[in-house]
């Protein structure tokens, strides 16, 4: 007597992922090289422009740059997992919304320590997480334009 239900439900199955899922791993792959190499780039520039100073400050702008937009795609990576939840909308935009309120505080807090420190070149900082920022962008733009996600919405 078994039915179709038992056959179609396996407790150990995968919940099943949104189409746009892949895209959002090779943004988040993509991001990661990219701020190691801005995080080279940006030392060695910091360095070669002012000194120990600028190589603290290209480090650290091209790291925070880098780590607040690769949260907010991990974020909608990560939430993407609760898919299978009743609440997955909720769940989807508490996780979000929350890593945009972290990000935020953490902004704030890192620019009221780092004001005026003796041994950062703030405008390496400035710049690298401008730099940072731009190339994110680029390249969310071009993954983005390459995928292939279907215009239909996924089956459930």
């Amino acid at each position: 007597m078994n039915s179709t239900a038992d056959h179609d439900a396996t407790p150990d199955a995968a919940p099943q992922m949104p189409a746009s899922q892949p895209v959002l791993l090779k943004a988040l792959k993509w991001g990661i090289l990219a701020t190691v190499v801005l995080i080279a780039l940006f030392s060695g520039i910091g360095f070669l422009a002012a000194g120990a100073p600028g190589l603290v400050g290209g480090v650290i702008g091209t790291a925070m740059g880098g780590v607040f937009l690769l949260l907010t795609v991990g974020s909608i990576a990560f939430a993407n997992r609760f898919i299978e939840s009743p609440n997955y909308v909720i769940l989807f935009f508490v996780v979000v919304l929350g890593s945009w309120v972290l990000k935020f505080l953490i902004f704030i807090v890192a620019t009221v320590m780092l004001k005026g420190q003796p041994w950062l070149d703030t405008t390496v900082l400035f710049f690298g997480v401008v730099a940072s920022v731009l190339v994110s962008l680029v390249i969310d733009v071009l993954v983005i334009a390459k995928s292939r996600i279907p215009y239909v919405s996924d089956p459930r």
